[in-house]
């Protein structure tokens, strides 16, 4: 009978600790769009609820990660711009401080295995960390973003909506963080559209699609428009920024000049383009590719035969890039600044 006692107390304990989960977490399901391939993200180890995707979006939009409390992720990833930034090539950080690569724009993350433009991270819930610390961008500890958000009763307030009591760890914060940003999806343009039989190309777009198919699919692959892999698209070295990309992390010489490949959803509204922001328009990216390659050994074997484009294959395959961008991802007032 004692031992019934006990084990139906454990039970009992059990089942209140379950329905106090539940009544601090409310979970949100994670559409993936019909024909596009499973995410890489594990789920699993970070279920998205609600109150773990609002603490996630109010840490993305709050300067208080960054040392001096002026620098927030949005401050390089703006929503009206596809979650980059186009005031300026490279972006900057605290106190004017001036980095070496132009911001990705943060979209349909849970299908990539590798983040920033050389890699160097592979895990969606350790990324922010790279921003938070970079002397560059942020300049902050961990544990000093620990304390603040702990002295914080907006944040405390958030924590125990997500998780169930009041405690901050650097832990819970990146996983938040994930939480918010693994939640923006892009799969509504045009484009998509299209796709789902929901709507039809222009003749112009047509003609778009078909010169991207021969030109430009095998780096931008649909329906994510990235191979999420690292190539070496021609652009030739800033000598002042030095930045040989992906042979920084993997000390292989024929990963010079590699960077990742990036989407090319939205990107009507994500230049200045590549990764030191050195192009600043549409029809420079397509003269850079037809006739301003810099050739060198590691150059993709995809641009070794010569692009050939004349004006109206330009305007046409821009008239398609440009139906890649999703209006509802970018105006989604889940993924605004938090009211």
């Amino acid at each position: 009978m004692k031992r019934y006692w006990k084990h139906s107390t454990l039970m009992c304990l059990i089942l209140i600790g379950f329905a106090f989960t539940v009544r601090f977490a409310t979970p949100i399901y994670f559409e993936v769009p019909d024909k596009w391939p499973k995410p890489v993200y594990d789920f699993s180890k970070n279920p998205i609820t609600e109150e773990g995707f609002q603490l996630g979006r109010n840490l993305f939009y709050d300067p208080i990660l960054s040392r001096d409390k002026t620098i927030s992720c949005a401050s390089c990833h703006s929503p009206n711009n596809a979650f980059t930034h186009v005031d300026h090539d490279l972006s900057h950080g605290i106190e004017g401080r001036k980095g070496k690569r132009n911001s990705l724009a943060l979209v349909n993350l849970a299908w990539s295995k590798n983040f920033m433009w050389d890699g160097g991270v592979n895990n969606l819930e350790v990324q922010p960390i790279n921003p938070i610390t970079n002397p560059v961008e942020m300049d902050e500890k961990l544990e000093n973003v620990v304390t603040k958000l702990q002295q914080s009763p907006k944040y405390r307030t958030l924590f125990s909506k997500a998780y169930g009591d009041e405690k901050v760890t650097s832990q819970r914060i990146l996983k938040a963080l994930a939480q918010f940003t693994v939640m923006l999806k892009s799969s509504d343009s045009k484009y998509d559209k299209v796709m789902r039989h929901e709507a039809s190309f222009t003749q112009q777009e047509e003609k778009g699609y078909q010169l991207f198919k021969a030109n430009c699919a095998s780096c931008h692959t649909e329906p994510l428009f990235s191979s999420d892999k690292f190539e070496n698209n021609g652009l030739k070295p800033d000598d002042s920024l030095k930045d040989g990309g992906r042979i920084k992390i993997t000390k292989n010489i024929k990963d010079s000049l590699r960077f990742k490949v990036p989407t090319l959803r939205n990107i009507k509204l994500t230049g200045p383009y590549m990764h030191d922001g050195s192009i600043q328009n549409l029809p420079m990216v397509l003269f850079h590719y037809t006739d301003d390659l810099y050739k060198s050994p590691s150059l993709s074997k995809q641009l070794t035969k010569k692009i050939t484009l004349n004006k109206e294959d330009k305007d046409n395959l821009i008239a398609f890039l440009e139906a890649l961008t999703d209006e509802s991802f970018i105006h989604n007032p889940k993924f605004q600044y938090p009211r």
